[in-house]
């Protein structure tokens, strides 16, 4: 997986667009919240998920995911080691963290789709 891999696989879900966090691009939905980052210089991504979410993913693919504590707003956000990163198991753990963040409006929505 590639840094524009990522980029472009973030931005593929509903009313998502880039921004900027603390020096890095951030992917956005509606409203601003945050659901995952890129760290150019160090070649990972960020998905912001739950603790039960992150142990999941560090489980299933521990030389994918790195588990990171204390993220934003009590939860967690796992490194995404991109030179490791399988397409099939990126996107599902983008889904997740676009789903913790998106308004269930919207949610619904694109479920129905």
């Amino acid at each position: 997986m590639t840094l524009q891999g990522f980029r472009e696989m973030a931005l593929g879900f509903p009313e998502t667009f880039e921004g900027a966090h603390m020096g890095h691009p951030d992917f956005r939905i509606r409203g601003g919240k945050i659901f995952a980052t890129l760290w150019p210089k160090e070649s990972w991504g960020v998905v912001i998920l739950t603790p039960e979410q992150q142990e999941g993913f560090v489980a299933t693919a521990p030389a994918m995911f790195v588990p990171v504590k204390g993220g934003w707003r009590r939860r967690e956000c796992p490194h995404v080691i991109l030179r490791k990163a399988s397409k099939r198991t990126l996107k599902i753990a983008l889904a997740v963290a676009w789903r913790n963040a998106a308004p269930r409006k919207l949610v619904a929505a694109s479920e129905r789709e």
